[in-house]
């Protein structure tokens, strides 16, 4: 069982993971396909430790796991739970953007796109 102060430190590992615009672009990059350093590093326009060092940061906060195969190394998002986790905050964030098109065609928000022309 999580206690608050274990939910606090979870808090703040995904909050350090997400603070940093170079580990938000290699998440999003994991949530669409599992990910190896050197492809992440030409896919984003960074070093190659640059994106190991990030990586390894957010293999710490928990994020992440490391898979070996053979020489290579791939990176994903650490479970299915967590993807989706993360899929749906960010669709919940776009989603106060009035301009943004919401992705959900069940949702019931006001002004969402199922709602158009419904009273």
């Amino acid at each position: 069982m999580l206690t608050i102060a274990s939910r606090v430190d979870v808090m703040n590992r995904l909050g350090r993971a997400m603070a940093d615009s170079t580990r938000s672009r290699i998440l999003l990059s994991l949530l669409e396909r599992p990910g190896y350093p050197a492809e992440l590093a030409r896919e984003l326009g960074l070093s190659r430790t640059n994106v190991s060092n990030h990586l390894a940061c957010l293999r710490d906060c928990g994020i992440v796991v490391a898979e070996a195969e053979g020489r290579r190394t791939r990176y994903e998002i650490v479970d299915a739970h967590l993807a989706r986790a993360l899929t749906a905050l960010l669709e919940t964030t776009l989603a106060v953007d009035e301009s943004a098109v919401c992705l959900d065609p069940q949702c019931p928000g006001q002004g969402c796109c199922n709602m158009e022309g419904k009273a």
